[in-house]
């Protein structure tokens, strides 16, 4: 018998990790890209959208289908005024007879729909007065970073907080999903956790990386918000994104995550990050908020509000109020001291805090946006124009240099 020998000094190979598979598309997604034969009106009005950057497709009938492209609606080239009977091919086309049945009897329905190798598009389905409507939202299958969006650095320190609430603001379409999503992401590139997001539908598919992540869609994987939500405590969860912050009950229940021990992610619709402690205050009584307060402070981690204004490049560039809880900050919203708040959050920028109207007149003096995009977007617009007179002087603060910012693009 032939002996084989093994010289001493070689050494064993290390086999490359495999890289992250594709997202895969949901159950009643493969059921419905398998019943397709060919490319239907939906799906080819999608590629034309995409063409064009939009971030929304409207649908309505007894009106022409219009695009959203950089916040702006915009009818849609080479495309009828939608009828009755075409509305009825296009729900054909993307919902299952289940669904059909469903959106008949409700008026309304969520879903969303998966095109393999190109994206995904949140549905909405409901009637108006001159019947049916959808609006679809395009979400490209691959998440994009937080150095690619150009965020603020701070964002990869915000979501490896080990525990709190952490609560990402800003009105429709202001890119707060797609923030989260490259959040999580970094997250999944650089810690070993368990990942639960509870979403109503899935908007960005996440796979497994360094992270173990579930992902649960409301009527897909399980009937009842609430219940899912609670059941997501008993799971093992390191991080819960929530999504949105809608009433009292998910509320205390993410405060209780939050308060024991887990990272917890929430969206609200407010333009600042002072008052979305207000907004969340206001959904209890007078009798209860002042024990709220105490237990939305402690909980609270940090808060990202974003605003999308139309870049100079025909893009979209994202700016934010970035509010940290402090020691400091803590002491000044427990007093409900809001100006002092703000005060802090314009001062205190080693800690990666910042105002809106600061992060706008940095766009501006970037070239990025026009000044008058600025004046229109910004939440102060009298102290926008003051900063613009003064070089960006304050009166507690130095003069800044701005070359060399981040230019966060959507």
């Amino acid at each position: 018998m032939t002996k084989i020998t093994v010289p001493t000094n070689s050494k064993p190979r290390v086999p490359m990790p495999p890289p992250p598979p594709p997202p895969l598309p949901l159950k009643s997604e493969m059921m419905l890209a398998k019943n397709r034969t060919g490319p239907g009106p939906i799906e080819q009005m999608v590629k034309n959208a995409s063409r064009q950057k939009a971030s929304d497709i409207h649908i309505r009938v007894g009106e022409v289908p219009r695009f959203r492209i950089r916040g702006e609606m915009v009818t849609a080239e080479d495309q009828p005024q939608v009828t009755p009977e075409m509305f009825e091919e296009y729900l054909s086309e993307i919902l299952s007879s289940t669904q059909r049945h469903e959106f008949a009897k409700t008026k309304e329905l969520d879903t969303a729909v998966f095109y393999p190798g190109f994206l995904r598009c949140r549905v909405n389905c409901f009637e108006t007065i001159t019947g049916g409507a959808m609006v679809l939202r395009l979400i490209s299958l691959r998440i994009p970073s937080i150095d690619e969006l150009r965020l603020p650095p701070v964002f990869k320190k915000i979501i490896g907080i080990k525990q709190g609430l952490i609560l990402v603001t800003g009105p429709t379409g202001s890119g707060k999903s797609t923030t989260m999503a490259a959040m999580i992401r970094h997250l999944n590139e650089t810690e070993n956790k368990h990942i639960i997001t509870i979403e109503d539908p899935i908007e960005f598919v996440h796979p497994s990386q360094k992270c173990l992540i579930s992902q649960r869609e409301v009527g897909l994987h399980t009937q009842d918000f609430h219940a899912s939500l609670r059941s997501a405590l008993r799971e093992d969860p390191d991080v819960i994104l929530i999504g949105e912050m809608r009433d009292r009950v998910t509320i205390n229940i993410a405060l209780q995550a939050a308060q024991t021990g887990h990272l917890v992610l929430g969206t609200l619709h407010t333009r600042s990050a002072i008052n979305a402690i207000n907004r969340l205050l206001n959904i209890f009584t007078p009798e209860e908020q002042i024990a709220m307060r105490i237990q939305i402070v402690e909980s609270l981690a940090a808060v990202i509000a974003q605003l999308l204004i139309p870049a100079t490049d025909g893009g979209r560039v994202a700016v934010h109020d970035i509010l940290i809880n402090t020691p400091s900050m803590q002491d000044y919203l427990l007093k409900g001291n809001e100006d002092s708040a703000f005060q802090l959050m314009q001062m205190d920028t080693h800690e990666g805090m910042q105002v809106m109207n600061n992060a706008i007149y940095e766009q501006w003096q970037l070239g990025t946006i026009t000044e008058e995009a600025a004046t229109k977007v910004s939440p102060d617009p009298s102290g926008f124009d003051r900063l613009v007179r003064t070089g960006g002087y304050e009166a507690h603060r130095s003069p800044r240099s701005f070359e060399g910012k981040y230019q966060a693009k959507f």
